[in-house]
């Protein structure tokens, strides 16, 4: 009852916001997507023969796996499924780990003792005085002799096979992090709420969000490092150690498979976020704590539309020449749209603009436009009598001539929204880690163009425009559209580089056209360490009329120029958008 009325009420806000048309467009997705939901849900299920399988499996090392469970006046219902789920596991080299800090007279000592009966030397049971969620897990730890650690909490499931899934990557890979993918249920297990399939490891994802969140297992060598439960970040305890512990991590491994089942109910932070601010400032101070401990310098704010989704804005190194390089052929309005939205809105003052045009006439209208523009001192035109059939090759000559220490890349169809894109692109791009900086674009109609591009690995297009056709204010799957956050490639029509890393890797290949060249570009990097960021508080309007170009080559050979360079990563898959979500794409 209580879920329902959560979405009614979220129901009569949107509507409010967004009108009738827009609201039943999103109940009849809200519907379609439970329905499949429902079927989803059936495929987390482990055949009883997969499990006697994995129960036969002798590993070379099959360490001891210490699962942390603090206890804290936990319903009968609830505390049996749990347990259950941990003796149910079909790896068996497992410790329970059981700190009860519960503060009223109940039988949880008692239910606990029947189980130890069964188990007795796999489950460990402490009573405590109750000092809250970080430090009764870390009595948990004092009473773990595992070689790794995991954390459950003590309403959720475990998927029987978790544990031997675990094992299985810290054999195989060498890992000394592990995180899974995840359902929310509400009720029993079969009423899958919603599932969050996750990312590879994704740094600015996790400031911005703990979508690694559940379940978690690692090494125990690694908290030795990095310290015990903080008490100072109860709310947010977890997401504050999973910060600690990747920033030592050597090997984190994401296993895209569900393990994990969390319970949303009334009383949990899955149920109501927005009614626990105290969880909020606590994750605030973990990620301002974490910057500061990289030694980066930044503010930490909650997002506006979700308390524990952050916003970060990092401080700006220096304000150098920024060179925002747009191509153009006989299209004089759209131009001028472009660029008096860049000279009347952007707060950032230190740029110049490099028009490339690559077609236009002596004596059109372009032309004639071009030489009023001209006088202005930051505004410079190029005339481009290279090879005008590739863009890449038009972007490349624009990119040569380019005096700034950062390339804007843009395309003239688009119009600035955000007075302060610049600095938003900016603060990413300034990082050393970071390669490309993405914007969030829209249509004229206010629905999503571009929120990041993905590797596609199964059907025809070799990638995939992320949130295509969205309303302009949704949140997005697990709030997507409204954190920075990594991808594999950002689009063509709005993207920052730095000009020394734009030259370092050659620029874009000029056997590509359109957004084949952004994205290979993107992957170029992202293969050599650098990271692409996409930010949706950089914002535009994005009118997706092409460059006006015959291609060099024709789509064919590109697709099968563009298959054949990325064969292994389309064979892998895209790391920020694994193929448990592209093949379940309705969840977007």
């Amino acid at each position: 009852m209580w879920h329902a009325k959560v979405l009614l009420k979220k129901g009569m806000l949107f509507l409010l916001q967004n009108g009738f048309h827009k609201t039943l467009r999103k109940v009849i997705k809200f519907f379609r997507r439970k329905l499949r939901l429902n079927h989803l849900s059936k495929t987390f299920i482990v055949s009883e023969s997969i499990l006697r399988e994995q129960r036969e499996v002798i590993f070379a090392n099959a360490p001891v796996v210490s699962i942390l469970v603090p206890l804290y006046n936990t319903p009968e219902k609830y505390l049996r499924e749990m347990i259950e789920s941990v003796c149910s596991q079909s790896y068996s080299n497992w410790q329970l780990c059981l700190a009860d800090g519960s503060d009223c007279m109940n039988n949880i000592e008692e239910i606990i003792y029947q189980y130890i009966v069964k188990f007795p030397d796999k489950i460990e049971y402490r009573r405590l005085t109750n000092k809250g969620i970080s430090e009764n897990t870390n009595a948990c730890i004092e009473m773990a002799n595992g070689d790794y650690l995991a954390l459950l909490d003590h309403d959720d499931i475990l998927a029987p096979n978790a544990l031997f899934e675990a094992v299985k990557a810290i054999t195989d890979l060498n890992a000394d992090f592990i995180y899974t993918d995840e359902a929310v249920f509400s009720k029993n297990i079969k009423n899958i709420i919603t599932v969050h399939f996750k990312p590879d490891f994704a740094i600015d994802n996790l400031r911005s969000n703990n979508y690694i969140c559940h379940f978690t297992v690692f090494k125990r060598e690694l908290i030795e490092k990095v310290g015990l439960f903080r008490k100072e970040c109860d709310g947010s305890q977890d997401h504050d150690m999973i910060l600690r512990l990747t920033e030592v991590a050597e090997n984190i491994v994401h296993i895209p498979k569900v393990l994990y089942f969390w319970r949303a109910h009334i009383n949990s932070v899955a149920g109501d976020i927005k009614s626990k601010q105290y969880v909020a400032e606590a994750g605030i101070k973990a990620v301002s704590d974490h910057l500061i401990r990289l030694g980066i310098k930044a503010k930490v704010e909650s997002s506006n539309f979700f308390p524990v989704i952050y916003r970060i804005k990092y401080d700006l190194l220096e304000k150098p020449l920024i060179s925002i390089i747009i191509s153009n052929s006989n299209s004089t309005s759209e131009l001028k749209v472009c660029l008096d939205s860049i000279l009347e809105k952007s707060t950032y003052l230190n740029y110049e603009i490099i028009i490339v045009d690559y077609s236009s006439c002596l004596g059109s209208e372009s032309f004639n436009y071009y030489k009023e523009i001209g006088e202005r001192a930051n505004v410079h035109v190029l005339n481009y009598k290279g090879n005008t059939k590739n863009c890449s090759s038009i972007y490349n000559f624009g990119a040569s001539h380019a005096n700034g220490k950062y390339i804007i890349f843009l395309h003239s169809d688009t119009k600035v929204i955000s007075q302060n894109w610049i600095e938003e692109m900016l603060m990413y791009a300034q990082r050393t880690d970071v390669g490309a900086v993405g914007a969030k674009l829209y249509y004229a109609n206010d629905t999503i163009q571009h929120a990041g591009i993905c590797i596609n690995s199964s059907g025809k297009d070799l990638f995939r425009y992320l949130h295509r056709g969205e309303i302009r204010y949704e949140t997005g799957y697990m709030g997507r559209l409204i954190y920075a956050q990594n991808l594999s490639a950002v689009s063509m029509a709005c993207t920052m580089i730095s000009k020394s890393i734009f030259d370092k890797y050659g620029g874009f290949d000029n056997e590509l056209v359109d957004d084949y060249c952004m994205v290979d570009f993107c992957l170029r990097m992202c293969y050599t360490g650098l990271v692409t960021v996409l930010t949706p508080y950089a914002e535009l309007y994005h009118y997706d009329k092409k460059i006006k170009s015959k291609k060099q080559l024709s789509n064919y050979d590109v697709y099968v120029y563009f298959k054949k360079r990325w064969k292994r990563v389309l064979e892998n898959g895209d790391p920020y958008y694994g193929s448990n979500l592209i093949s379940n794409s309705y969840l977007l």
